[in-house]
């Protein structure tokens, strides 16, 4: 399995401010810990849609992170704009992530159809946002897992045949 590097985008003005502790980007490293990956940047900033636009670029370009996971700022609120700000600096749109997480939450809370997180490639870096709740992160997560370092692998160029798992063929 490819070992990858990490960035972790907490997006959230209460935790920005401190008033807030951040157990979603916790619940990130817990689920993470099962992959052949390392976080290797982490920062938390406010519902600011040029700021966010403007760090996930920074880090896709810098070349230090292969996958930045953001939590918060996905649903409808008023200062939910990490999807907005997501899309605007992403070369291509990734869209089965997204898809597959609201489905396959969908049975656990009818609430999930509620959130407009999306995910893509800027450069060689995957982004992928993920919901605010540090129950929602490990729940997406789990459904994403088995398919983030194939896409690492893809972007980087370093597989270019695509062989589902068991098919017996290599």
């Amino acid at each position: 399995m490819v070992m990858f590097n990490l960035g972790i985008f907490t997006i959230s003005d209460k935790a920005w401010q401190g008033q807030r502790s951040d157990e979603s980007s916790k619940a990130i490293r817990d689920s993470l810990s099962v992959l052949n990956s390392r976080v290797v940047k982490y920062e938390v900033i406010p519902d600011e849609v040029d700021i966010i636009a403007s760090k996930l670029a920074e880090w896709a370009d810098e070349g230090s992170v292969d996958v930045i996971l953001t939590t918060g700022g996905t649903g409808l609120g008023p200062r939910d704009v990490t999807p907005e700000a997501t899309l605007s600096i992403v070369d291509k749109v990734v869209p089965g992530f997204a898809e597959m997480m609201r489905t396959q939450t969908f049975g656990i809370t009818p609430l999930s159809v509620l959130s407009r997180a999306v995910a893509g490639v800027r450069g060689e870096c995957l982004i992928i946002n993920l919901p605010g709740s540090p129950k929602a992160v490990r729940e997406c997560l789990e459904v994403i897992l088995p398919a983030i370092p194939h896409a690492v692998e893809i972007i980087k160029g370093e597989v270019t045949e695509h062989v589902a798992p068991g098919s017996g063929k290599d």
